[in-house]
């Protein structure tokens, strides 16, 4: 009730903070107790710091939306009706074959579509949990422990910093230049200020500056936060603009399947009534005046059967859903590999990244630093915490400014064992070396009192505390970048009067960024440097990176300080961006102004950052890399990406990931298009030129699974190989069917179609059936065809996990899921072959014909080895035909003339 009424009256009645601590049991000091049973308790008590969630989808949900689809409604209806007219003409024990078989089929293909949605729906939930799993600090049994913010209880204290996320609803306890961003629960983007007056903290607002510690009042639907969250349904329906732009691709391809069905259909009817088709034992299907009227209407159901379930193959359903795959796929693996994606569209857009612009401290260094040498009158201490040589007065002033100028702390374990240091990485090393050198952070902090505060941040560039040592003095400490401290000085202590500034090593480089680094340059990803640090320090780092080497060093425009390039017009900005590999003394407006006008120039742009200040950069960038560990919740709302490890070498798994999910794109489009075209062609050219297809509505079904749903879940998982970083980027335009794809696709659909047409016409001979029944040939001959057609569609996914390269088997045992799926296929055409004839219409194959249909499909690879000898034009094949289809308007006779017009 306190926060929700912001009633500061009711906080004062009963005692203010310190008295409302002492009503919830908890210490502003110390916290809560550590004890799982009295955190157990509190839960209880007050209520956990979680919101309900909306009940997920049901799998019966997806069945029921599977059932949704047109094409597969069409075929129950005519199913439903060729099983009434077949029971009712042929009786119930023969009669239910065709129809049921079609049920069948149509219902597995609901099933298989039903479960592979409810897989990723599940996968796509737990990662969107992931994202609000934020990781807190909260002081407990009086020490600094981390946690996650549903774990916090009312009376926890917790510590509060520039670019956090208020947890919870509380009670500020102090705080210093705390000022709170509360536009996501208010609406407005006015910055409020917190202080004893206004001391009122709401939950999921943002610390804009400053930095204090709060008293948790309030948890999960207890707050205003909460109750908000409660009622907002959760979006994990995005669309990609991959999956957009696949769409388009399905629809255009759906329009052609559907004018070919619509021209076979048209055709066979004409056959059908003209009494041109016969049926399987050779006589007459139709003779007018003759057939009766239920045979009649049913013949017309069978042939509009056949025309929808070419419709069914010509629709490839199973691109939108490739890519579903392939992006739960690779953010479950990402998530192994320390990135955690909260926007779906970066996975694909990293793949296309031609630059990264990265910080220095902590992305490409370790972010762990230790004082390592300290100097004192212009000698140097030796080792750096030798104190003997220091006057009591300036180590006293030291201490003062190491304990007091800090937002870390230092916990003492009563049982005497090593204190904990706790704070950012530059305040732990600094305090650090104030314990080496005899401080007592708690006794040092009760000998004066904080005046005022002054955080730093990455824009002022420095920080300092006003503090009150005694009625007649007030000490003031600085700490930030050396040149700005330094020129605020007018007096130092030394013994000679000369200046020695104090210095300490550089972050070291993390190991692997170097081979990191060279991976990019080789795959065309440019990495930019932009750091705060000076620019020999910022410098010195890239060195050591292999961002910069000596050839680099010898130019003026590779490394630029911050302040040069703001100052610069926008056209020379644009004009020098290309060429900064390092920017020193940085601000974040600075990062900004390199992304925009790299993005000017063309690039495809992704940043790193971790700071407040960070976010417009992260924002503007087509791909924000927030740091998990050291980012602020302000710069992972405004990312894409959070590098839970902060570190650069899991960046580059990241452009490997995006390059992944775009190659296994086009290794199931390759796919999905042979085995459309060259169904399409058999059936239509059999259909027009004998009035029969050789592929029937069940067998149609089954091939549309193989290629829709189990083909995309083969290919859509292939694990990213290192030949994706020996690539340049994909550009923002470049065609999804390249010219390498659409000759491996002409050349395997036009080996099936030759060669199961030739099958299809001349098959009795081929197998020398002229003795047999015309009913049980073109039983054999059909489904030979249909085996084989299955065949060369197995082997050739062997073809499409290897577009460019001629070895298609390198590397396949390693994909488990894909030899299970391959395995599985085949296992099943067997199956249907040998036991399930009656359903699918075919008959059981002689051994020869096993291993001929088996030849057929393993034919594709050598041809496919063969295939990729031929070189192909750089120039996209669909130019050609925008070229080709050109429309040209008559020149006039003016206009030839060189008049206007």
């Amino acid at each position: 009730m306190l926060n929700r009424d912001h009633e500061a009256i009711m906080l004062q009645e009963v005692g203010g903070v310190s008295g409302l601590s002492d009503l919830l049991k908890s210490n502003l000091d110390r916290g809560v107790s550590s004890n799982e049973d009295e955190l157990l308790q509190r839960r209880d008590i007050f209520g956990a710091n979680t919101y309900p969630r909306k009940k997920r989808k049901s799998i019966w949900r997806f069945v029921f939306e599977a059932c949704q689809d047109l094409t597969l409604v069409i075929l129950m209806v005519a199913a439903a009706i060729s099983l009434s007219l077949g029971m009712a003409t042929e009786g119930v024990k023969d009669g239910w074959y065709d129809g049921g078989s079609i049920f069948f089929a149509v219902f597995l293909v609901i099933f298989v579509t039903a479960t592979s949605d409810y897989r990723q729906s599940l996968q796509f939930q737990h990662l969107n949990e992931e994202k609000q799993n934020i990781q807190v600090e909260v002081i407990r049994g009086g020490k600094r422990v981390g946690a996650s913010i549903f774990d916090l209880v009312v009376g926890d204290v917790v510590p509060l910093k520039i670019g956090d996320q208020v947890p919870a609803d509380g009670v500020l306890i102090s705080g210093h230049s705390l000022a709170i961003d509360e536009s996501s629960m208010t609406g407005e983007s006015k910055i409020v200020h917190k202080d004893q007056k206004a001391p009122m903290l709401m939950s999921g607002c943002k610390v804009a500056d400053g930095y204090g510690s709060m008293l948790v009042t309030g948890v999960g639907t207890n707050t205003e936060w909460g109750t908000l969250m409660a009622n907002l349904s959760e979006d994990i329906g995005e669309e990609t603009p991959l999956q957009v732009r696949l769409n388009g691709v399905a629809t255009l391809i759906g329009i052609v399947g559907l004018s070919v069905a619509g021209v076979v259909l048209v055709v066979l009817w004409i056959r059908y009534f003209t009494g041109h088709s016969n049926n399987p034992d050779g006589t007459t299907a139709f003779v007018a005046g003759t057939t009766g009227a239920k045979q009649g209407f049913m013949g017309a159901i069978s042939i509009f059967t056949v025309a929808v379930t070419i419709v069914v193959v010509a629709v490839p359903e199973g691109l939108p859903l490739a890519v579903t795959l392939t992006l739960a796929y690779s953010m479950r693996k990402m998530m192994r590999d320390k990135a955690l994606v909260r926007r779906l569209s970066s996975c694909e857009t990293m793949g296309s990244a031609t630059t990264i612009c990265s910080d220095k401290t902590g992305t490409l260094t370790l972010n762990k630093m230790t004082v390592v040498e300290a100097y004192l009158s212009g000698t140097k201490l030796n080792p750096c915490d030798n104190t003997g040589m220091m006057f009591s007065s300036v180590a006293s002033l030291l201490v003062e400014g190491i304990a007091q100028n800090t937002a870390g702390a230092v916990f003492s374990p009563e049982d005497g064992g090593a204190a904990e240091v706790a704070g950012s990485p530059t305040e732990k090393a600094i305090l650090s070396w104030g314990l080496e050198i005899g401080m007592n952070f708690t006794d040092v902090r009760s000998k004066s009192s904080v005046l005022r505060v002054l955080p730093f941040n990455s824009v002022k560039k420095r920080g300092g505390v006003a503090v009150q040592v005694s009625d007649a003095y007030v000490h003031i400490h600085w700490k930030g970048a050396a040149e700005l401290v330094l020129a605020s000085c007018k007096s130092w202590f030394s013994v000679d009067g000369s200046v020695h500034p104090m210095s300490s090593d550089k972050d070291p480089c993390r190991p692997g960024v170097r081979d990191a680094v060279q991976l990019c340059s080789a795959a065309g990803v440019k990495v930019r440097m932009v750091t705060g640090d000076n620019v020999e320090t910022a410098k010195a780092i890239a060195f050591e990176c292999g961002i910069l080497n000596a050839k680099d060093a010898a130019s003026e425009t590779i490394i630029i300080e911050g302040k040069v390039f703001r100052e610069m017009s926008e056209t020379a900005r644009e004009e020098v961006a290309d060429k900064i590999t390092v920017m020193a003394r940085s601000s974040p407006n600075d990062k900004l102004l390199l992304v925009q006008a790299l993005k000017r120039k063309g690039h495809v742009v992704a940043v790193t950052g971790d700071g407040t200040n960070d976010a417009p950069a992260l924002h503007e960038a087509d791909i924000g890399l927030s740091m998990g560990i050291s980012g602020t919740e302000v710069a992972k709302e405004s990312s894409d990406i959070i590098i839970l490890d902060d570190d650069f070498t899991s960046v580059v798994k990241v452009v490997r990931w995006g390059r992944s999910v775009y190659a296994n794109i086009q290794k199931f489009i390759q796919f999905q298009l042979t085995v459309n075209v060259a169904a399409l062609v058999i059936n239509v050219v059999a259909a027009v030129s004998s009035g029969a297809v050789p592929l029937n509505a069940v067998e149609l079904l089954w091939v549309n699974l193989i290629m829709d749903t189990l083909g995309a879940l083969a290919l859509a998982t292939e694990p990213p190989t290192d030949n994706l970083m020996k690539r340049h980027p994909v550009g923002r335009r470049e065609p999804l069917v390249t010219n390498i794809m659409w000759r491996n696709l002409f050349i395997q659909a036009l080996y099936q179609i030759t060669v199961l047409l030739v099958f299809n016409f001349d098959g009795k001979r081929i197998f020398h059936l002229h003795n047999e029944s015309r009913e049980c040939a073109d039983k054999m001959k059909n489904t030979f065809v249909f085996n084989a057609f299955v065949f060369c569609q197995i082997f050739n996914e062997f073809n499409a996990r290897k577009p460019e390269e001629k070895n298609v088997l390198r590397g396949v045992t390693s994909n488990r899921l894909f030899m299970g799926i391959v395995g599985i296929t085949t296992v099943l055409q067997i199956l249907i072959i040998e036991f399930l004839g009656k359903f699918f219409g075919t008959v059981r194959l002689g051994w020869k014909l096993w291993l001929l249909s088996v030849a057929i499909g393993a034919v594709s690879w050598p041809l496919a080895y063969v295939g990729k000898s031929i070189p192909v034009p750089a120039r996209p094949f669909q130019d050609y035909l925008k070229h080709c289809c050109a429309w040209r308007r008559p020149r006039r006779r003016d206009e030839e003339q060189g008049g206007k017009s």
